[in-house]
């Protein structure tokens, strides 16, 4: 048995290394804020929402038309009614209607006194300016719509645990909220290590690459709820790697890293996060992102990524997002998508893979993955121009052509 196999867990599958991170996860308390609706696009909900006033607030118009009582109407033909006057969206005064009258009305205005129905404006015929003519068709009580048609007062309106979407920002508007109780994004620190590292926009030197994981990795945070508050390009130096796991322990929720959590002669992240902190598991059955480890170091939960890029976003989407999602109390569970595959994929190997693929929607709606030839884990190439990350499960088995595989989406596919 290896060393590190004697000191550390290892070799968990995909399933249960993500229920054991959301495990861990959600027993952060994170504290809550109030965020103008105009900033809360894609935070989460700390509190259920109550409404506290019917929406509409009141017996309002679904169309253009004319206000009129449902007795009036016509059986057959048409029936002449006297237009008595007006009352427009945003108006507080309109006469009562009586027997054979009628009041033009536009939509979303209040109904008048005595209406009980609108005549959509097609409906109709007007003669000089008090003689409407209204055609049989129209039932008693339609294109009315009641108070508190869309919410109640005093219903449930929103869960907490659920994102902010621009409907829901709606919502919250319309009971008169300027802002929203959210939870607090969690503060992540970003450590992207390597001797080969170079900042982009800097000369590269023999062996050096540009820190391609800083963006990739800092990206996917912020989009996923992390308050990215600092990120440390490093040497691969235990000394320096040390300091700044601990500093940020002290000072971030999460610490995510990039680099330097394999098996090699420079890959110090494993012992360094057990000596200054403790390491749940090391290593899960998944290609790409095999190395991925998860511990803790002060306050932070540590989520230690390979450095082959695509490794990074794969491991990422699946075990660091989920963990994002436990952080912050989302409650809703993300939904499970499936195509069928285009051509037929054989896989060796006992590890869960994740492959990158183009999907196309044919005209039937079925949604199918094409796997792209760029398969290799340091090839960024393969991630871009991809839409999604094929799963295949554990176990080494042919897949045939047609066969239906579930996918995860990779940001910026249309939807995500």
């Amino acid at each position: 048995m290896a060393e590190e196999d004697a000191i550390f867990p290892i070799g968990l599958g995909v399933e249960a290394a993500r229920a054991r991170i959301v495990e861990i996860a959600a027993k952060y308390t994170l504290p809550m804020e109030d965020v103008a609706l105009e900033r809360a696009c894609g935070r989460v909900l700390a509190r259920d929402v109550v409404a506290p006033l019917d929406v509409p607030g009141f017996l309002n118009s679904a169309m253009d038309g004319f206000a009129v009582r449902g007795a009036d109407l016509p059986a057959a033909g048409e029936k002449s009614l006297r237009l008595i006057g007006a009352i427009f969206a945003g108006g507080r005064e309109a006469p009562e209607v009586f027997a054979d009258a009628c009041v033009r009305i536009t939509t979303g205005a209040p109904l008048p006194r005595g209406a009980d129905t609108v005549v959509m404006k097609e409906n109709t015929r007007v003669e000089g300016e008090q003689r409407v003519f209204v055609t049989a068709g129209t039932v008693p009580g339609a294109n009315v719509r009641p108070a508190g048609e869309d919410f109640r007062a005093g219903v449930l309106a929103l869960t907490r645990g659920i994102r902010l979407t621009p409907a829901r920002l709606g919502a919250l508007a319309s009971f008169g909220f300027k802002a929203a109780q959210v939870v607090c994004r969690p503060r992540a620190v970003l450590l992207t290590t390597g001797d080969e590292l170079v900042a982009p926009g800097q000369p590269l030197g023999f062996g050096q690459i540009h820190d391609s994981n800083r963006y990739s990795l800092g990206a996917l945070l912020e989009q996923h709820g992390a308050d990215l508050i600092r990120h440390e390009r490093l040497r691969d130096d235990p000394d320096a790697l040390r300091k700044a796991l601990r500093s940020a322990g002290n000072d971030a929720d999460l610490i995510v890293s990039s680099g330097g959590v394999s098996a090699g002669e420079a890959d110090y992240l494993p012992k360094l996060v057990a000596e200054v902190g403790r390491v749940h598991f090391w290593k899960v059955r998944i290609k790409p992102g095999m190395p991925f480890l998860c511990g803790m170091v002060g306050n932070a939960l540590v989520c230690a990524l390979p450095g082959n890029p695509v490794s990074g976003v794969a491991t990422f989407l699946t075990l660091v997002k989920p963990a994002l999602d436990a952080m912050q109390g989302v409650s809703e569970a993300p939904t499970q998508l499936r195509a069928r595959l285009q051509q037929p994929v054989r896989k060796s190997h006992a590890r869960t893979e994740l492959q990158r693929a183009r999907l196309e929607c044919d005209e039937s709606g079925a949604l199918w993955a094409t796997s792209l030839k760029q398969q290799g884990s340091g090839m960024l190439r393969g991630v871009a121009e991809a839409d999604a990350l094929i799963v295949l499960p554990e176990a080494a088995r042919e897949y045939a052509k047609g066969e239906v595989v579930g996918i995860v989406p990779l940001p910026g596919w249309p939807g995500v």
